[in-house]
Order: structure tokens, then C-alpha cells, then sequence
């Protein structure tokens, strides 16, 4: 299934602006989508191309590879031959896949480039992992982006439905409340959170339109990712596991920080910090940091020892959360957004928030104080963003909530360096007492 995805567009611009000046890495989590994108980029914009999948080269192509900073033209040679594509200057895209598996390979992007004949794409996963790149210099003349799941536009577009994404940009544009049709928009993202964005998870769901289909899908996904921590997360591969099987308990509870004591009474961030920045960057979870001076300059104030950490795709939290060996049921994941199950909605709609946040290159980043005698939040705000160079608080709230007392405390607290302050949660669009409403299916518009 040919998926439209937003990062087209941004590889069409490196081609454009680049020229051949530089390379350009495409990161991202396993099963995003990086393959299938960059292969469907190489067919439609060049006159030919050829896509080396280091996961199984050709024996031939690897030893000229490794061999290539000597002799360049005995690679193309060797490429043109054993892919019966004929290259041509300044029209062919030679595309690395699966780069991380071949590091020389990466290392020779430098030569490649000055070389200046062709275009270079390279994919690749767990590739800022330092065991993928200890052995060689990384060239200066690789640019990065990253990709990411699927976000909800994209999810629409899939479902064949380019209505839906517009519309909701107007009313976004425009602060103007949806009405009548807030609730079969509202209807879509929950299908959306059931299934999440990773591609394959969406194409099962896009053709049977049973949840329970894409929640298999899912599963395998999940059982690669563990596989990878197991392959490559070396000596810290059982801390790493622990961290992830647990972010859904932890997501669950009131004080959504991660708590060091579940994974032992005697457990400590010196200990366990290598094994959350593997999961960051491997992007399987983005961890979300507390700001305790919240100005413009977040990260000059942040608690590293203090930190959430949310899945990277809302629909792998999903299966986590609820699974065991079999798949579960469309029922089940409707009767979690009817209600009729008792189910903690509110850690999957700040997921999805978080989610959306890190697809947009925001870090993230929140504010907590805790009463230094009882030990417990006296103020917690989900999410500070900038906008426009301002601060803007961000809570979420799912379901019905009363009153919105932490961010009445904070504004008071920082009042004079505080942009618009936004409450997103799963009513319409609406503006009361100088705080922006806004559906939760509009974060990604923040």
C-alpha cells in the first residue's frame, strides 16, 4: 500500500537545495516506514537508482564497498553490473539501506560525496547507538532527518480520507470549534490511538478494519524490539527490558515520572542511565525531562534524574498495556474508550500528546514541585513548549475533568514569563479564562 508521508517532501527539498553537496541519513525506529519511503523517492525523482540492503549485500558489492575509498570507479562498476542499473551523473540515487549493519559504508559517504557524480541516501536504524559507530570517523558531509510513525494526518490519509486533516487545520487556523462534527473526528483519532502509526499496523488495519488484525502486527513489533535490546544493547540489555516493558505501569500511575524503585530498592540513574538513553536513541521512547526553572533555555534547567518516558507510537503502548500472548480484541480496545472497561485513558492521550510533540523536533519537557516534607507534586504541568519564543504550559485531559488547579498555580507562579497556556483534552474547540481549549486530535498542530 502506497502511504503518503509528510517526510516526501522533506527529501525532495535536500535534493533540490543540496545537489549532490551532501548525503542524507533517514533515522528512525525499526518499521516506520524509512525502506519503503526512500525506495519510492529513489523511483519517482531520478532516472535510475540503486538501493544496497546491507540486512543481505551482494558478497561482491560489500568487498568493493570496503574497498571503494581506493578505487571508486571500480565500485560503480561493480554496482552497475550486479544491479543491471546503468548510472547516470548527476540522475542516479545510490541508496544505502539498512546502513548501520555496514558502518565502512557509512565512512565512505565522505569519498562518495567529493566524488560528486551520483546521490547518496542512507537508512537506518539504532544508528546514533555508539556500538554502530565506534570504529569509524562520521562524515561532516551527512546530513540527518528522522522519521517517525505514522502521525494522525497521515493515518487519514491512509483511510482514503483527505477531508478530515484539512478541515480540522481550518478550525485550528481559525479557533474555531468543529461543532456537530468534533465527535466522528473524535471517533477516527481513537481508531487512530487503537492503532497507532506504524505502517504495516495501519495497511492490516486499512484493509480489514479489524483492530485486532493491526494488534497482531503490532505485537511482532514489539517482539523485534526486544530482540534488538537482547542483540545490541550489550551488558545493559536486562536493565534496558525492564525499562521498557515497564513504561506502561509507570505511564499509568498518578506521578507519571519514572519510578527507579520498580526495578529494585536498591536502583540508581548512574546505574540505569546508559540503558534510557539506549531506548531514546533507538527511538523506541521519548523521555520527557522536568524543567525546574522554566524560561527559554529549558535544557539549562532541566533535572536529568527526573524524567517520563512515553513510547514513541501510542498504538505499541496500546498492546503493551493491554497484552498478553494472544491478540486483543477490537471489543476490548472499544470498550477502553467507551468506558465500559476500567482503563487508565489518561497515560494514552499524553502519550499520544508526547508523541506528537517529538514528531514536531520539539523536545520534551514538563514541570514538577515536590513538597520537600510529604514527598509528594504539589504542582505538575504535562508539557511546556515554546511558541513563538514564549513558554506555553500544556496539560492533558482526558475524560471529564472539574478544574485545572496546578495550571492556575503555575501561571500564577511564572506569570511574567509565560506565553498562551493550553489545555488539550477531548471536547471541542474553546477559550475560557485565557487558556486555549483544544481537541486532543490539534496537538500536532501546537
Amino acid at each position: 500500500m502506497n502511504f503518503k508521508r509528510k517526510i516526501y517532501d522533506r527529501i525532495l527539498r535536500w535534493k533540490a537545495s543540496r545537489n549532490g553537496k551532501t548525503a542524507l541519513l533517514v533515522e528512525g525506529a525499526r518499521r516506520v516506514g524509512k525502506s519503503f519511503t526512500v525506495a519510492e523517492f529513489a523511483r519517482r525523482e531520478y532516472k535510475s537508482h540503486v538501493i544496497v540492503d546491507f540486512s543481505s549485500p551482494q558478497p561482491l558489492t560489500l568487498d568493493a564497498i570496503l574497498n571503494a575509498p581506493h578505487d571508486l570507479d571500480g565500485l560503480f562498476n561493480r554496482l552497475s553490473l550486479e544491479y543491471h542499473t546503468r548510472l547516470y551523473p548527476r540522475e542516479t540515487l545510490i541508496v544505502f539501506d539498512e546502513v548501520q549493519l555496514c558502518p565502512k559504508a557509512r565512512q565512505l559517504i565522505k569519498h562518495l560525496v567529493a566524488d560528486g557524480r551520483y546521490d547518496y541516501i542512507e537508512t537506518g536504524s539504532l544508528i546514533t547507538l555508539k556500538t554502530m559507530s565506534e570504529d569509524i570517523l562520521i562524515p561532516s558531509e551527512e546530513e540527518r532527518i528522522s522519521m517517525h510513525p505514522m502521525d494522525f494526518e497521515e493515518f487519514c490519509w491512509a483511510l482514503d480520507d483527505g477531508v478530515t486533516p484539512g478541515f480540522i487545520r481550518e478550525c485550528f487556523d481559525m479557533s474555531k470549534p468543529l461543532g456537530a462534527l468534533h465527535q466522528t473526528v473524535m471517533n477516527r483519532y481513537c481508531e487512530y490511538l487503537c492503532v497507532g502509526g506504524m505502517p504495516q499496523a495501519v495497511a492490516e488495519y486499512a484493509a480489514t478494519k479489524d483492530i485486532s488484525c493491526a494488534d497482531l502486527v503490532k505485537r511482532d513489533i514489539l517482539k523485534l524490539y526486544r530482540d534488538d535490546i537482547a542483540k545490541f544493547a550489550r551488558g545493559n540489555a536486562a536493565k534496558v527490558r525492564s525499562i521498557f516493558d515497564q513504561i506502561p505501569g509507570q505511564l499509568s500511575k498518578k506521578e507519571k515520572r519514572y519510578s527507579l524503585a520498580s526495578l529494585g530498592k536498591s536502583a540508581r540513574m548512574r546505574e540505569y542511565e546508559d540503558s534510557f538513553v539506549w531506548l531514546a536513541d533507538a527511538k523506541v521512547a521519548n523521555p520527557c525531562y522536568n524543567a525546574t526553572d522554566p524560561t527559554v533555555g529549558m535544557a539549562l534547567s532541566s533535572d536529568f534524574s527526573t524524567m517520563k518516558l512515553y513510547m514513541g507510537d501510542t498504538g505499541l503502548l496500546m498492546t503493551l498495556a493491554l497484552g498478553d500472548e494472544n491478540a486483543t480484541s477490537g471489543d476490548l480496545y472499544k470498550a477502553v474508550f467507551t468506558g465500559d472497561v476500567y482503563f487508565n485513558s489518561g497515560m494514552i492521550a499524553e502519550n499520544a500528546v508526547a508523541q506528537s510533540f517529538a514528531m514536531s523536533g520539539r523536545p520534551l519537557f514538563f514541570y514538577s514541585r515536590r513538597n520537600p516534607e510529604s514527598h509528594r507534586n504539589e504542582l505538575e504541568i504535562d508539557f511546556l513548549i515554546r511558541r513563538d519564543g514564549d513558554i506555553c504550559p500544556v496539560e492533558v485531559k482526558s475524560g471529564r475533568y472539574q478544574s485545572h488547579a496546578s495550571l492556575d498555580k503555575f501561571r500564577a507562579k511564572f506569570k511574567d514569563r509565560l506565553g498562551q497556556p493550553y489545555i488539550l483534552y477531548t471536547k471541542d474547540v474553546m477559550e475560557k479564562d485565557g487558556i486555549i481549549h483544544l481537541p486532543l486530535y490539534m496537538a500536532m498542530f501546537l
